[in-house]
C-alpha cells in the first residue's frame, strides 16, 4: 500500500510538471503570436501608403462579410454573435490596445488559468497575427487596384498571393475560438464575475480586454447552441476559399 501511495505522488507530480509544461507551450505561443501582431502592425504603420492600402482593404473586407453573412446579422438571436465575430475577431477592429492588456496579464494567466483557457486565448491572437499577415500579403498584391477595389481584382490577388494553408487555418481558428466562447457562456457564474471584473479592469488599465471578454459573452448568451452559427459561418467561409481558388471572381463582392 505504501508503494502504491507512493507511485501515486510521483503520478500527480508527473501530471503536475505535464501541466505546466503545456501551460509554458502555450504562452510562448502566445507571446510570439502578439510579437508577431504587434511587428506587422508597425510594419504598416511605418508607412502611410501601405497603412491606407491596409485600412482600405480592411473596410472592403467588412462589407464583403457583411453580405455574405447578412442573414445571421439580422437574426434576433444570431445576430448579436455575428456582429461580433466580423467586428472583433474577423474585421476591421484596431486590436492594439487588446494585445497591450494580454501582454501586461500574460503572468497571471500563467498562475490562474488552466492550459484550456490559455489556448483560447493564443487562438484568438494568432487568429489577429494571422489576418493582419494576410492582408498585408493582398495589399502587396493589389497595388494600385486597391483604389478603385472590386471582387474581380480581389480574386486574382486572393490566388495570386496563395497561402491556401494559411486561409484555412485562419477558419480553422475562427471555429475554435467560436467554440471557446460557446463554452464559456455555459459556464455557472461566469456573467457575474465578469460584471464584478468592471471596475477593478478599469482601475488596472486592462478596460479593453475585460470589454472584448464582456462583449463576446454577451453576444454568445443570445444562442442557446452557438452549433449552428458557427456551422454557417465556417462552411460559407470554406465553400467561398474553394470557389476562389477554382477561379471563381464572383463571390466576395
Amino acid at each position: 500500500m505504501r508503494e502504491a501511495g507512493h507511485i501515486g505522488i510521483l503520478l500527480g507530480v508527473a501530471m503536475n510538471d505535464q501541466l505546466n509544461d503545456q501551460r509554458e507551450d502555450v504562452l510562448e505561443r502566445l507571446t510570439q503570436q502578439l510579437d508577431l501582431a504587434r511587428r506587422l502592425r508597425e510594419s504598416a504603420k511605418a508607412d502611410p501608403e501601405l497603412e491606407a492600402g491596409r485600412q482600405r482593404l480592411r473596410a472592403w473586407q467588412a462589407v464583403r462579410l457583411a453580405r455574405t453573412h447578412a442573414d445571421l446579422l439580422a437574426s434576433p438571436s444570431m445576430g448579436p454573435a455575428a456582429a461580433f465575430f466580423l467586428s472583433d475577431l474577423y474585421g476591421s477592429k484596431d486590436l492594439t490596445q487588446l494585445d497591450a492588456d494580454v501582454r501586461r496579464v500574460v503572468p497571471t494567466m500563467k498562475r490562474l488559468l488552466p492550459a484550456a483557457s490559455l489556448e483560447t486565448v493564443a487562438d484568438a491572437i494568432e487568429l489577429e497575427a494571422l489576418s493582419e499577415h494576410l492582408d498585408l500579403a493582398m495589399v502587396a498584391a493589389l497595388g494600385p487596384r486597391l483604389t478603385a477595389l472590386d471582387a474581380a481584382a480581389y480574386s486574382r490577388a486572393y490566388r495570386k498571393i496563395d497561402h491556401r494553408a494559411d486561409r484555412e487555418r485562419q477558419i480553422d481558428l475562427i471555429a475554435d475560438v467560436g467554440r471557446s466562447l460557446d463554452r464559456l457562456v455555459h459556464q455557472p457564474l461566469i456573467g457575474t464575475a465578469l460584471s464584478m471584473m468592471r471596475r477593478p479592469a478599469r482601475f488596472a488599465g486592462l478596460s479593453e480586454l475585460h470589454d472584448f471578454l464582456q462583449r463576446g459573452y454577451d453576444a454568445f448568451r443570445t444562442m442557446s447552441d452557438a452549433g449552428e452559427f458557427l456551422s454557417l459561418i465556417v462552411s460559407r467561409e470554406r465553400n467561398l476559399l474553394e470557389a476562389l481558388f477554382a477561379g471563381d471572381d464572383s463571390l466576395p463582392g
